[in-house]
Order: structure tokens, then C-alpha cells, then sequence
């Protein structure tokens, strides 16, 4: 068997094939299909796998990882993110070119006219989607504009457009919720809504497409969209368990850390700090109660709540000793396993009682 070098990313091959097929055969039986988002894995390897379990295609959220995937040779690509730039622009004409179907995303006006004006010189037309803002507040358009970008985009030459799509998280009116059932049926709601106005304006919405792991089949049984997007399912992590969409023996990701250092009894450095575990999740909130950047399996009285470039620092629940000793190799469940896996540039995938290196493709496409 492979020693392994830490810190690094291992994905139980066969746990992952489960969560891929259980997915989509979840999908299936709601009636919507999936296009999962590779943000989560960035690997064409991957991507195949879900493609061939019966998935539609894939999403993006980078034109620098589209471009990844298409020379891969994935063939259906949704970029849910508004390209502004003429630089991005020319990429995606070019991965348009390399694919069967592109889909792109606007959110304004003033991104649907540089769209529809970079088309004419070209010579194209792209498929867009319309982001809907459901209650996260980050990119999507908002209700009071979207009577006014329906009726501009409508008129816009060399763009088609055929869908809308939203990401809303864990929000249920407009606050955050542990209650996945809720938030996944507000979601359905407001995006079915969002698309009833935009048909009414006589643009011709076909695919309404919302849902993340947490969401996606609450939404899917809600029978008011056709699409779902979830990413992390793939791997899920220690936030998702909590959240309750999955148990620990879905969880196909984990990162192998040694103690390195042991500067007293009541607290232990790993070789694991931010530049392998990622840091952008808040901890001990009410909705998830995270304690830490990841959970140190099999020892519930340890927690990892500090990081440093190199360094991670245990510290035991209860103010007590750790137990770690130096040379000790752990293993740990991420708190947000879609960052940390862009830290790598290959994990390794457990299968048939050995390990073997995968690159992580779309490590870092970040343009």
C-alpha cells in the first residue's frame, strides 16, 4: 500500500460512486435533471463519472474552468457566473465553438448589451440564462429590475434566452435557516415566479434551474423547476452533515494530517493550516454549529479552530489534554470541502485497498 505524504486530500472512490448515483436516481424520480456544478471536484475524471451516471451536463463557474472541461471533452457547459470583459468573452466564443451546447448567464442590463453587441461582431448567438437574486444578495437580479432586463433583453439581437437560474443557500425569508424543507420550497417558489413574469414578457423560458446540495431535492419536489445544481453531494463535508443531508458515511473526502508538534498537554500542531484546509466558513453559528475548520475524526473532545499558513493548533473540548503525540496521523472531515480541494494540485483516490493520484484539473482557475 501507498505511503501517503501529509497533508493531503483522499476520496474513497467507492463512497463517492454511491453519492453520484444516488443523486441522480433521486433526480431522476423528481422529474428534474441534473447539472451538477465541478466547483467541488474540478476533475474531468469526475465530471464523466456524473456525466455517465446520466447527468445533463455540467456548470461552471469560471470561463478558465470551462475551458478546462471542454478540452476534456465535455460537451455541455453552463457558465453561472455574468462574464464582463470582452477577454472573457472571446474565451467563451471559443469554448462555443468546441462544445455542443454553451450557456451563458446575465444578471444586468448593462451585461446583457455587451453580450448581445460582442455577438453581433462575431457572428453568433449565445443561449443565456437570466440569475434570479432569491434572498442571498450576492449576483442575480433583483425584483424590482427584473421587469426592466426582461423587456431590454428581449429585444436584444444574437442572444437567446432560455432560462433562469438562482442560488439562494440556506435562507428562508431572507434569514438563515437550518430548516432545509423550507428554504428548498421558498426557493422553488420564488425562481418559478421569477420565470412566470419573464414568459409573460414573451421570453421563451424553458429551463428553471435552482438548488445546492442542501436545496436541490427539496426544490426538485417542489415540481416548479427542471434543473438542479448541486456540487459538494460528490464529496459532501462535515457542513453538510450537520445540516442533515447526508450522515458520515456519505462523506467521500477527508484530509490526512500529522501531529507535528506538541508544545504542551493541552494542545497539538498538525501540518494542516490554510493552505490545505480552507478558512471562509464562520464558526459556532446558531444554524451551523461549526467548532472548527474540520472534525478530527473518531475524537469528538478535540477541536481545530486555529489555523496558520503551515499550522493547525488542537485544543481539547473540555480545557483538558489532547492525547496527541507527535508522529500521530489523523484524519479529518473539512468543515467546506470545495475550497480545499482548489489548495491541491492532485488528491489521491482510495480504491481496492490502494491509493492512486489524481489531478485536480480546474485547480486555481479562478479567471
Amino acid at each position: 500500500m501507498k505511503i501517503l505524504d501529509t497533508p493531503c486530500i483522499v476520496v474513497n472512490r467507492d463512497r463517492m460512486q454511491e453519492n453520484i448515483r444516488k443523486m441522480q436516481e433521486a433526480a431522476n424520480d423528481l422529474g428534474c435533471v441534473l447539472r451538477p456544478h465541478i466547483k467541488t471536484h474540478k476533475s474531468v475524471e469526475i465530471a464523466k463519472m456524473q456525466l455517465a451516471a446520466g447527468a445533463v451536463g455540467i456548470t461552471c463557474a469560471k470561463t478558465s474552468e470551462a475551458e478546462i472541461f471542454a478540452e476534456g471533452g465535455i460537451n455541455d457547459i453552463f457558465i453561472a457566473y455574468p462574464l464582463i470583459g470582452e477577454s472573457k468573452l472571446m474565451r467563451a466564443l471559443t469554448i462555443q465553438r468546441q462544445v455542443d451546447r454553451l450557456i451563458l448567464a446575465v444578471d444586468s442590463i448593462e451585461g446583457a448589451r455587451a453580450l448581445s453587441k460582442f455577438a453581433i461582431q462575431q457572428g453568433t448567438t449565445f443561449e443565456v440564462r437570466i440569475e434570479i437574486d432569491t434572498g442571498l444578495k450576492r449576483t442575480g437580479t433583483a425584483n424590482d429590475k427584473l421587469h426592466a432586463i426582461g423587456v431590454e433583453i428581449k429585444n436584444l439581437p444574437c442572444i437567446e434566452v432560455t432560462g433562469v437560474y438562482t442560488f439562494k443557500s440556506l435562507l428562508y425569508k431572507n434569514e438563515a435557516t437550518a430548516d432545509v424543507q423550507a428554504a428548498g420550497e421558498e426557493e422553488g417558489e420564488l425562481i418559478k415566479k421569477a420565470a412566470d413574469l419573464l414568459h409573460k414578457l414573451g421570453l421563451n423560458i424553458r429551463d428553471i434551474s435552482a438548488g445546492s446540495t442542501p436545496t436541490g431535492l427539496s426544490v426538485a419536489k417542489t415540481g416548479l423547476v427542471n434543473e438542479i445544481r448541486p456540487g459538494t453531494y460528490v464529496f459532501y463535508d462535515w457542513s453538510t452533515w450537520l445540516q442533515g443531508v447526508c450522515s458520515e458515511d456519505n462523506i467521500a473526502a477527508c484530509v490526512i494530517a500529522t501531529v507535528v508538534s506538541t508544545p504542551s498537554d493541552t494542545h497539538a500542531v498538525i501540518d494542516a493550516g490554510v493552505k490545505t484546509l480552507a478558512a471562509d466558513v464562520r464558526l459556532n453559528m446558531p444554524t451551523l454549529p461549526l467548532t472548527g475548520f474540520a472534525r478530527i475524526t473518531g475524537r469528538d473532545d478535540l477541536i481545530l479552530d486555529r489555523l496558520s499558513e503551515e499550522h493547525g493548533m488542537i485544543r481539547a473540548a473540555n480545557g483538558g489534554e489532547t492525547g496527541l503525540k507527535v508522529g500521530e496521523v489523523l484524519k479529518l472531515i473539512p468543515a467546506h470541502i470545495c475550497p480545499v480541494i482548489n489548495l491541491k494540485d492532485y488528491f489521491y483516490v482510495q480504491e481496492n485497498g490502494d491509493f492512486r493520484k489524481a489531478r485536480v484539473d480546474a485547480r486555481g482557475r479562478v479567471w
